[in-house]
């Protein structure tokens, strides 16, 4: 476990504005991880590795995207055993997102609901900070983990030319990640998840399959693209992400997003807020997309499992439902980063109990 006790940082965070304390804690992050005192919040590496994509995984266990948005916090996130680290969404412009209030707990149902609309500092200065980490760098010490940058469009570029903005972020964050994750199922950004769709999505693939062998061909490697979509999608749309990606020679998928759906949550405060609701009540359709999209793209396509893993039960069932991998966001805010060993732990034991 890392040396400073969550339940009493919680308990301090949990009193500030959910994004305030957001804010905090990357800032803290930040500092901790260029002194000796990263020891506070390192913890041991699970070892688990897994082949996915032409990638070695140290384990099963990432960080989500939406949590580090400007790639602040690399090595910090290292150091507390992720096996992978997904940092983004970053836009080629610089935005300010949504205005505040854009962050709400739902303690009751282990859960939030965010209209960020991706909220960062631009390819530039997000670029910047992955090269500044020494995770990238190749610093003794460090550990190396896989890395993905996950791309978007700015909100004042029209849907009809949104692929323009992805072939910028490609082209930017190409060379320095391990994967790129296309995100296009924010619900924050509008008519963003229009991109699902089956004309829209033929065409962003296309051109990105496209820009990706060119910049394959002029840099001689060939980077994996993972596309992230939403949990509020029925079969035939599943059917038709699913077809497409594999058409498209993408990699791999990243299922799910958060969900507009407020079911789980009626009558709780916050629960009407506008935004995405992320946590345990959007495991279950999270899992229902991921086992989906397994039945339809068969065994092997990678799968990277999110929405709702609150727990080792809550791993299991998205490795259960057709997840290769699981990533964390909404846990670690609940659970904190004791989190992260205790389900790499888990999973690892799991499978080999299975054998």
């Amino acid at each position: 476990m890392a040396w400073i006790p969550y339940a009493p940082a919680r308990a301090l965070l949990f009193r500030l504005d959910a994004e305030d304390a957001h804010d905090l804690t990357l800032r803290t992050l930040e500092r901790l991880q260029r002194s000796p005192l990263l020891a506070l919040v390192a913890q041991p590496r699970i070892d688990d590795p897994v082949t996915l994509a032409g990638l070695h995984f140290p384990n099963r266990v990432g960080l989500a995207a939406g949590l580090d948005k400007n790639a602040r916090c690399i090595d910090a996130w290292a150091a507390m055993g992720f096996g992978f680290v997904e940092v983004g969404t970053v836009t080629p412009r610089p935005q300010p997102g949504n205005p505040r209030p854009r962050l709400f707990r739902l303690p009751q149902a282990e859960a939030l609901i965010n209209r960020f609309g991706f909220n960062n500092d631009g390819l530039e200065a997000f670029i910047r900070n992955v090269n500044q980490s020494h995770v990238r760098q190749g610093r003794a010490g460090a550990r190396p983990l896989v890395l993905g940058l996950n791309i978007g469009k700015n909100a004042s570029t029209p849907i009809e030319r949104a692929t323009d903005d992805y072939l910028i972020g490609l082209e930017g964050v190409y060379i320095h990640a391990d994967y790129i994750a296309v995100n296009i199922s924010s619900p924050n950004t509008q008519n963003l998840r229009q991109l699902q769709g089956d004309a829209a999505l033929d065409g962003l693939l296309q051109a990105l399959a496209r820009r990706r062998a060119d910049l394959a061909d002029r840099l001689g490697v060939r980077r994996p693209i993972f596309v992230k979509i939403a949990p509020d999608l029925d079969d035939g749309q599943i059917a038709v992400i699913a077809d497409a990606l594999l058409r498209h020679g993408m990699d791999g998928v990243i299922a799910t997003n958060t969900t507009l759906a407020r079911d789980a949550v009626q009558g709780l405060p916050h629960a009407q807020e506008a935004g995405g609701l992320s946590g345990r009540p959007v495991a279950r359709g999270s899992n229902r997309v991921i086992a989906a999209l397994r039945q339809r793209l068969g065994a092997g396509f990678p799968i990277i499992g999110v929405g709702g893993v609150m727990d080792e039960a809550c791993a299991r069932d998205k490795l259960a439902a057709g997840a290769d991998l699981v990533q964390l966001y909404t846990g670690l805010i609940y659970r904190g980063p004791d989190l992260v060993p205790t389900v790499a732990r888990a999973l690892r034991d799991s499978r080999e109990a299975a054998r």
